[in-house]
C-alpha cells in the first residue's frame, strides 16, 4: 500500500510546479495588445496629437498595428517592433514614452522638422533598438559624449542633414553591431575619431562628408574597414594623397572623394577593383595621367571633373560597358576622344569640357546608346558634328563651343526634337542652319555666334526658345514674327532684311533686343509699344526709315538702352521718348527738330550727331540753338540787333577778305579741278566741296606709300560727315571725318579706274563693328579721296610706341590690348571669311588699327587690296604690299600670296601687344617676328619678354599664350599659319578664360603629330623655314603640306 501512497502524495506536488513555471514563463512575455496601444496613445498626446497621425484613434481603428508608420511582430499579440514616421512634417521633439515600446527595434523619425539637442534622455531607455534614423531635420547642438548609452544592438545609426555642432565624441563608435553610420552633412568641427571607427569591422556604410573638420588626410586606418561598400568623406578638408592601403576595401560600390584638397595622382587599385561601380574625386587638386589600363568593369559614373589632370584619356574606357556618365571637364587632358567612347552602350553622359584635347569626336558617338548630354566645349576639337548623336532620340544638350569644329550641321540634327540647348559658338561651321531647329518644342536656348552658318530665321520661332545669340554669321531672311518665349535676341552682323512685324505682340517677352549690322528696312511700327519688358534695343547700322512714331518707343517703360545710330530716320524725335537711359544714341540719321526737354542734358552730347537737330542754348548737347531761343524784353532784343548788325557787317568784311585768300590759295595749289565725283556708301548730307574746301597742309595728320591722311571738320551745318557705332564723333559744333587722298597728281588709265570704282564700292558696303567705315569716295581723273569715319583715341601704335613724347598716352593694361587684340582678330575674319569674294588687307600694322573712346579696336585703311576671286585660288599681285617688320616671308619669293600675309602681320602686332616692342627697330639686327621666334627656341623663364607695363603675375600666363599665338602666326611658311577665324577663336578663348581667372592656352597639333613636342619643336633643326615638317595643317584649304608641331606655354 505504501507505493501507491506515495507516487498519490507526488502527483500534486507535480502538477503545482507546472502551474507555478506556466505562469512564470507568462509573466516574462511583455506587455501586449491595450499596453503598447496606450503607448502610441501617449506619444500622440505628447507630441501634441498632431493631424498627421489621425489614423492614431482606437476608435476609427481599434486595431493599433495598422495605424500610420505602425509595425508590429508577426503572429499576432499587438506588441508594437517598428515605428516609421518619416516624412510627416512633425515638430517639436521626440517624446520620451516612446521607448514604452519595449520590444522597438526601428525608430525612423527622418524628414521631419524636429528641434532640439540629441533626443538621448528619450532614446536611451529603448533596450532593444537596432535601427535609428534621425536625419533631414533641425537637431542641433553638440552630441553627448555618451550617446554610446544607446541601445549596444545598434545596427543602424543615422545623423546625416541635421545642424549638430562641435567634435564627434569617440562614443559614437561604440556599436560593435554597426554595419550604417551616417554623420554627413551637418556642423561638426575638429577632428573625427578615425581610430575608433576603424575598429567597427563589420561597418558596410560610412559618411562624412559635408563637414568642417579640421584638415587632415584620408586615415590610413580605414584600410580596416575591408566590409565597406559605401565611403562618402566630400567637403571635409581632406589633404594628402588617396592611400595605397585603401586597396583592400575590396567591397566598395562608391568611392567618393570630391570638393576636397587631394593631390597626387589616382592610384592604379581604383582602375582595377572589381566592384566598384561610382566614383566621385572632382574638385580636388589631382594630378598625373590616367593608368591606361582599366578593369573595373563594373564603373557605372566615372567623375573625376576640376582636377589637374594630364596625358590621354584612356582607350580601356571603351570597354565599361555599364558607364553611363563620363565626366573629366576642366583639366589638362590631351590627345583624342577614343573612338571607343562611341561605342559604349548604356553611356548618357558625357563632359569634356575646358581641356586641350583635339581631334574629331568618335565616329559613332550616340548611335549604340541613348546619348542625352554631350558637353565638349573649349578644347581643341575639329571636324563635323557626328550624324549619330541623336540616333536614338534621347539627347538633350550639345554644347560643343570655343573649338574648331567645321562643315555643315549633320542633317540628322533637324529632327532631334528632344534638343532643350545648342551651343556651338565660336567654331568654323557653314551651310545653311537646320530651319527646323527654330520649332523644336523643348529648345531653350540656341547659340551659333561666330561661326559662317547660312540659312533663314523663320517667321515662328519655338514659343520654348528663350535665348538666341547668332551674331556674325551670314543668316538672312526677315524678322521673326512670333517668338512668345523669346526673351534676348542677338543676331549682330547677319543679313537679316526685310521689315520689323507690323504686329510685334507676339514678341511681348523680349528683353534684350540687339541686331546691329543687318539690312532691316521699313519704319519703325506704332506696336513695338507692346514690348513693355525691352530693356535695350539696339538696331544701329540697318536701313529703318521714316519718323519715330510717337505713342511707341517712348512708352517702354523698362527700356534704358537704345541705339537707332546710322539709319535714315526721319523727322523729329517724339517728345515721349524721355526714359532715362543709360545709353542712347540716334546720331546718323536724318532726324529734325528740337531735341525733347528731358533728353537736353550734357549725359547725351554725343547722342545726336549727323542729324539736323536743335536744342535750347544752355542744354550742353552741343547741338545748334533752336531758332526764336533765349527772346527776352524789347530793349534786350534792340541791343542784341545793334550787336548783330555790327558782327554782320564784320563778318561780311572778314569773308570777302577771306574769300579772296582762299581763291588766290586755290590757284597757287591748282585746286581747280573742277570734275569730281561723290560715290556715297551710307546716307550723307555734306557735299564733296565740304570736303574739298578743308584739303589744307595744316590738316594733314599722316602719310604713307599711298597718300596723306587729313583730319577735316565738318560744322553741323553740313551734318552728317561720319559717324560713330556707339557715339556721336567729334566735338565742339561739328563732327570730324578721316580723308585719305591717294593718287595724287597722277594719271590714272580708264580700266585701273574701273577696277578701282568696283573695289571700292565693295570696301564701302561693308559693315562692321570692328572695320573703319568708309563713308563715300570722291574721285576725279587726278585724285580719289577716301573719306572714313575718324577715331578719336588714334591708332594702336601711338599707344604702345610713342610714350616718350610730351603728351603721350599712358600705357594700356594687358586686359585693355587683349581685348583690342580680339577686335582686330574680328575684322580681320570678317574680311577673309565672311565676305565674298574675301578680301585681303596686305598691310596690317598697329598704324592701322584705331581705337574709338571706349578702345574698341577697328582695322583701317584696306588701301588697294585686292579682292580674291574665290577662297584658295588667290590673284596674283604685281606690287609687293605692306610695311617692312610686318611683310611676310612669301612676299619675297611666291607670285601669289593670299590671306596668310594678313596673319604674318596680325602675329606681328601680337607680338607688339605682349613685348612693347616695335615691328621694326632701325637699331636692331633682327626684325621683331625674328627675334621672337629665336627667343622663344631658348625656352623659359619668359618673363623678360613681356612689356614691363603689364608684368603683373595674373596677367602672365595669358600674356605668354598670346606671344605664343603671335610666334605661330609669323611661322615663315604661309600654309603652318592658322587662319585669322582660328586666331580669332584662340583669343576669344583667352579673354573668356582669362575673365574666369583660368590659364590660357594655346595649343594646336597637326594631323600625326604628338602631343609632348615641346615649343615649336620639329623633324630638322635651324632655319624657320626649313623647320616646318610635311604634315599635319591648320584646316587650311591650300593643296600644299602644312607642318607638323605643337605649342605649349612653359
Amino acid at each position: 500500500m505504501s507505493g501507491p501512497t506515495t507516487c498519490c502524495r507526488r502527483f500534486p506536488l507535480l502538477l503545482v510546479l507546472l502551474l507555478f513555471l506556466l505562469a512564470g514563463e507568462g509573466r516574462s512575455q511583455p506587455a501586449a495588445g491595450p499596453s503598447d496601444r496606450d503607448t502610441l496613445l501617449a506619444v500622440k498626446k505628447e507630441w501634441g496629437s498632431p493631424p498627421q497621425l489621425k489614423s492614431w484613434d482606437p476608435a476609427a481603428a481599434p486595431n493599433h498595428c495598422n495605424w500610420t508608420g505602425v509595425r508590429c511582430a508577426t503572429g499576432g499579440g499587438g506588441v508594437v517592433t517598428e515605428l516609421t514616421l518619416s516624412r510627416l512634417k512633425l515638430t517639436g521633439s521626440v517624446p520620451a514614452s516612446v521607448c514604452a515600446l519595449k520590444s522597438l527595434t526601428r525608430l525612423d523619425l527622418s524628414y521631419n522638422n524636429l528641434t532640439g539637442a540629441f533626443p538621448g534622455a528619450a532614446l536611451y531607455a529603448c533596450a532593444g533598438l537596432s535601427f535609428l534614423d534621425l536625419s533631414n531635420n533641425q537637431f542641433s547642438g553638440p552630441l553627448p559624449r555618451d550617446i554610446d548609452r544607446l541601445s549596444p544592438a545598434m545596427e543602424h545609426l543615422n545623423l546625416s542633414t541635421n545642424s549638430f555642432t562641435g567634435v564627434v565624441p569617440p562614443a559614437v563608435a561604440g556599436f560593435p553591431a554597426l554595419r550604417s553610420l551616417l554623420l554627413d552633412t551637418n556642423n561638426f568641427t575638429g577632428a573625427y575619431p578615425a581610430a575608433e571607427i576603424s575598429s567597427l569591422t563589420g561597418l558596410e556604410t560610412l559618411t562624412l562628408a559635408d563637414n568642417a573638420f579640421a584638415p587632415a588626410p584620408l586615415p590610413a586606418e580605414f584600410a580596416k574597414l575591408t566590409n565597406l561598400t559605401y565611403l562618402w568623406m566630400d567637403r571635409m578638408n581632406l589633404t594628402g594623397e588617396i592611400p595605397e592601403a585603401f586597396s583592400s576595401l575590396t567591397e566598395l560600390t562608391t568611392l567618393s572623394l570630391a570638393s576636397n584638397e587631394l593631390n597626387g595622382s589616382i592610384p592604379a587599385w581604383v582602375w582595377q577593383h572589381q566592384k566598384l561601380q561610382y566614383i566621385y574625386l572632382f574638385d580636388n587638386g589631382l594630378s598625373g595621367e590616367l593608368t591606361r589600363s582599366v578593369t573595373a568593369l563594373n564603373l557605372v559614373q566615372i567623375d573625376l571633373s576640376s582636377n589637374q589632370l594630364t596625358g590621354e584619356i584612356p582607350e580601356d574606357f571603351g570597354n565599361l560597358k555599364n558607364l553611363t556618365h563620363l565626366f573629366l571637364y576642366k583639366n589638362q587632358l590631351t590627345g583624342t576622344i577614343p573612338a571607343s567612347i562611341g561605342l559604349l552602350p548604356q553611356v548618357r553622359d558625357i563632359r569634356l569640357f575646358q581641356n586641350q584635347l583635339s581631334g574629331e569626336l568618335p565616329p559613332k558617338l550616340g548611335k549604340h546608346s541613348p546619348l542625352g548630354n554631350l558637353e565638349v566645349s573649349v578644347n581643341n576639337l575639329s571636324g563635323p558634328l557626328r550624324e549619330s548623336l541623336c540616333a536614338n532620340g534621347k539627347l538633350y544638350d550639345i554644347v560643343a563651343f570655343n573649338n574648331s569644329f567645321s562643315g555643315e550641321l549633320p542633317a540628322e540634327l533637324g529632327d532631334c526634337s528632344t534638343l532643350n540647348n545648342l551651343m556651338l559658338q565660336n567654331n568654323n561651321f557653314s551651310g545653311d542652319f537646320p530651319e527646323k531647329i527654330w520649332s523644336f518644342p523643348k529648345l531653350t536656348l540656341v547659340k551659333i555666334q561666330n561661326n559662317s552658318f547660312t540659312g533663314t530665321l523663320p517667321d515662328q520661332i519655338s514659343p520654348n526658345i528663350s535665348r538666341i545669340e547668332m551674331g556674325d554669321n551670314m543668316l538672312s531672311g526677315s524678322f521673326p514674327a512670333s517668338a512668345p518665349g523669346l526673351m534676348v535676341l542677338h543676331a549682330e552682323n547677319n543679313r537679316l532684311g526685310g521689315e520689323l512685324p507690323s504686329d510685334m505682340s507676339k514678341l511681348a517677352n523680349l528683353t534684350d533686343l540687339y541686331v546691329p549690322g543687318n539690312r532691316i528696312s521699313g519704319s519703325i511700327p506704332t506696336s513695338i509699344k507692346l514690348l513693355q519688358k525691352l530693356n535695350s534695343l539696339n538696331m544701329r547700322g540697318n536701313r529703318l526709315s521714316g519718323a519715330i512714331p510717337p505713342g511707341s518707343i517712348g512708352l517702354l517703360p523698362a527700356l534704358t538702352m537704345l541705339d537707332l545710330s546710322d539709319n535714315e530716320l526721319t523727322g523729329s524725335i517724339p517728345s515721349d521718348v524721355s526714359n532715362a537711359f543709360n545709353l542712347l544714341n540716334l546720331s546718323s540719321n536724318q532726324l529734325t527738330g528740337e531735341v525733347p526737354a528731358q533728353l537736353q542734358i550734357a549725359a547725351y552730347d554725343q547722342s545726336f550727331l549727323g542729324n539736323r537737330l536743335c536744342a535750347r542754348a544752355d542744354s550742353g548737347t552741343n547741338l545748334p540753338t533752336c531758332p526764336g531761343e533765349g527772346r527776352g524784353s524789347h530793349e534786350e532784343l534792340s541791343k542784341g540787333l545793334i550787336i548783330l548788325f555790327a558782327l554782320l557787317a564784320a563778318i561780311v568784311l572778314v569773308g570777302s577778305v577771306g574769300i579772296a585768300w582762299l581763291l588766290f590759295r586755290r590757284r597757287k595749289e591748282s585746286h581747280e579741278v573742277t570734275d569730281w565725283k561723290m560715290t556715297a556708301f551710307t546716307q550723307l548730307n555734306f557735299s564733296e566741296s565740304d570736303v574739298l574746301n578743308n584739303i589744307r597742309e595744316e590738316n594733314v595728320i599722316g602719310s604713307g606709300g599711298s597718300g596723306k591722311v587729313y583730319r577735316i571738320h565738318l560744322g553741323n551745318g553740313n551734318g552728317n560727315g561720319s559717324h560713330d557705332e556707339e557715339r556721336g564723333i567729334g566735338g565742339g559744333d561739328g563732327r570730324m571725318v578721316a580723308v585719305k587722298r591717294i593718287w595724287n597728281s597722277r594719271k590714272v588709265d580708264e580700266k585701273l579706274d574701273k577696277e578701282f570704282e568696283s573695289e571700292v564700292k565693295v570696301l564701302g558696303n561693308i559693315r562692321h563693328n570692328n572695320i573703319v567705315k568708309l563713308l563715300c569716295c570722291i574721285s576725279s581723273q587726278e585724285a580719289k579721296l577716301l573719306v572714313y569715319e575718324y577715331m578719336e583715341n588714334g591708332s594702336l601704335d601711338r599707344w604702345l610706341h610713342h610714350r616718350d613724347r610730351e603728351g603721350a598716352p599712358a600705357p594700356l593694361d594687358w586686359p585693355t590690348r587683349l581685348a583690342i587684340a580680339v577686335d582686330a582678330a574680328k575684322g580681320l575674319s570678317y574680311m577673309h571669311h565672311d565676305c565674298a569674294p574675301p578680301i585681303v588687307h596686305r598691310d596690317v600694322k598697329s598704324s592701322n588699327i584705331l581705337l574709338d573712346p571706349d578702345f574698341q579696336a577697328k582695322i583701317a585703311d584696306f588701301g588697294l587690296a585686292r579682292i580674291l576671286v574665290k577662297s584658295g585660288e588667290p590673284q596674283s599681285v604685281s606690287a609687293i604690299g605692306g610695311t617692312f617688320g610686318y611683310m611676310a616671308p612669301e612676299y619675297g619669293y611666291r607670285p601669289k600670296v593670299n590671306e596668310k600675309v594678313d596673319v604674318y602681320s596680325f602675329g606681328v602686332v601680337l607680338l607688339e601687344l605682349t613685348t612693347g616692342k616695335v615691328a621694326n627697330d632701325s637699331g636692331a639686327d633682327l626684325c621683331l617676328a625674328e627675334w621672337a621666334w629665336r627667343r622663344y627656341q631658348k625656352g623659359a623663364p619668359f618673363d623678360d619678354i613681356v612689356d614691363e607695363t603689364i608684368r603683373e603675375p595674373a596677367y602672365m600666363q595669358d600674356i605668354l599664350s598670346v606671344f605664343t599665338l603671335g610666334v605661330i602666326c609669323t611661322g615663315e611658311n604661309p600654309l603652318t599659319r592658322p587662319s585669322m577665324k582660328e586666331v580669332m577663336h584662340q583669343l576669344i578663348r583667352c579673354e573668356q578664360i582669362a575673365a574666369e581667372a583660368e590659364a590660357c592656352q594655346v595649343s594646336y597639333e597637326g594631323s600625326g603629330g604628338g602631343g609632348g613636342t615641346p615649343l615649336l619643336e620639329s623633324r630638322k633643326k635651324g632655319s624657320r623655314r626649313r623647320s616646318m615638317s610635311d604634315s599635319g595643317r591648320w584646316n587650311d584649304d591650300d593643296e600644299e603640306d602644312s607642318g607638323n608641331f605643337v605649342v605649349h606655354v612653359v
